[in-house]
């Protein structure tokens, strides 16, 4: 189980236990808070994982970006002291690399989407921890208050009683909805496009390498003023 999925059941669970214990939201507050600080831990070492990827993925578009500038060097190096068949080696060489740049570059922005999701889900989920630690004592003020009132409202007449259980169960359902609302919001944050694969962009690269050589080094002739 994800750790998004595993956080909604949590959630859920949490409500239906209020739901059953409506009587003492007090005691279901700390608890909301302790299980949404442990999923924090994991969210933050879930995050720190996918940004090391999109890290990864990073060095590899540069590496390949700069070895293709290196080959093109060559090639001109090489068109320079006049040795035609070394240039059209190093210039093979750069577009063998550039067959590869695009799914580096797709792997890539695949790898940095998910970390901006893992992000803005890490800090939605410190934000809203935040905000009920704010709250806390403002709710447990409330509860400690509706007691009270519960305990008025047992000597008064049957019906009076009844109202003022369907009341504390309505405050508790209102509390309970927001609960699950911010749950779905943070789930949303766990969608992960897939990554697109490199098949179709080496397709093309294979066919076209020949016809690609000749076109480069026909520029860096001309370039270069040897034609």
């Amino acid at each position: 189980m994800g750790i998004l999925d595993r956080f909604t059941s949590i959630v859920k669970a949490n409500i239906n236990e209020l739901l059953d214990k409506a009587e003492d939201p007090e005691k279901m507050v700390d608890q909301y808070l302790r299980e949404m600080t442990e999923s924090l831990a994991e969210v933050r070492e879930a995050t720190a994982g996918v940004m090391a990827e999109e890290r990864r993925c990073k060095k590899l578009v540069d590496e390949n970006r700069a070895e293709m500038e290196k080959y093109e060097e060559l090639a001109r190096k090489a068109l320079a002291a006049g040795n035609e068949a070394d240039a059209r080696v190093f210039l093979a060489k750069k577009q063998e690399l550039a067959g590869r740049s695009e799914g580096l570059v797709v792997a890539f922005e695949g790898a940095k989407a998910n970390a901006d999701k893992m992000r803005q889900m890490h800090d939605k989920l410190v934000a809203d921890i935040e905000e009920l630690n704010a709250r806390k004592a403002a709710i447990k003020a409330k509860a400690a208050v509706a007691k009270t009132q519960s305990k008025v409202n047992e000597m008064t007449s049957a019906s009076d009683r009844a109202e003022g259980a369907r009341s504390a169960f309505d405050r508790m359902e209102a509390k309970a909805d927001e609960m699950l609302d911010r749950a779905n919001a943070v789930a949303e944050l766990s969608e992960k496009p897939a990554d697109p694969t490199e098949d179709l962009a080496k397709k093309y690269a294979e066919a076209g390498a020949t016809a690609a050589v000749d076109d480069d080094l026909a520029r860096l002739k001309k370039e270069m003023g040897l034609e």
